[in-house]
């Protein structure tokens, strides 16, 4: 299945596989790099393999910005925005070759934010909120599942 995401100007469009291999997983993250980046409490993300995805419209229109002090992992994060209204269309890690890390809130059909991208795992609870109880369903993990802590969150 191939689906799209758009930016909030419609400046930018992407195409991308969800079936089998790429689609590699989906997660909430509650890291302070993530609260940061979405003005929000954490972040609802999903993986892909970057082979998948292409651009549709608005690559000239894009963006962007590579970080690496604030990365849990020292890893280099490189952040790819639209120019003209600032969404953040995905991420790319220097520690996570191939992968492409998408926003689930920018992907176009609705339906699959609540059927094939919802959050299978929830990262970084330690620095959940207490207000928010997670993602529910999701794997709860203390730090950075990805990197490899694989210490469970108390349920």
């Amino acid at each position: 299945m191939s689906t799209t995401e758009t930016c909030f100007c419609g400046a930018v469009q992407l195409a991308f596989s969800i079936e089998g291999d790429d689609l590699v997983n989906s997660f909430v993250c509650n890291c302070l790099d993530c609260r940061k980046l979405t003005a929000s409490m954490f972040a609802s993300n999903f993986t892909i393999r970057d082979a998948s995805l292409k651009y549709v419209r608005g690559q000239d229109k894009i963006k962007t910005f590579a970080m690496t002090k604030t990365i849990a992992t020292g890893n280099t994060m490189t952040n790819y925005f639209c120019s003209v209204c600032g969404s953040l269309m995905y991420r790319i890690s220097s520690g996570w070759p191939g992968v492409a890390i998408m926003r689930i809130g920018q992907v176009d059909d609705l339906t699959l934010h609540e059927t094939t991208l919802k959050p299978q795992v929830e990262t970084f609870t330690k620095s959940r909120v207490a207000w928010c109880k997670g993602a529910e369903g999701a794997e709860e993990y203390f730090g950075n599942y990805y990197a490899g802590e694989t210490e469970r969150s108390k349920l």
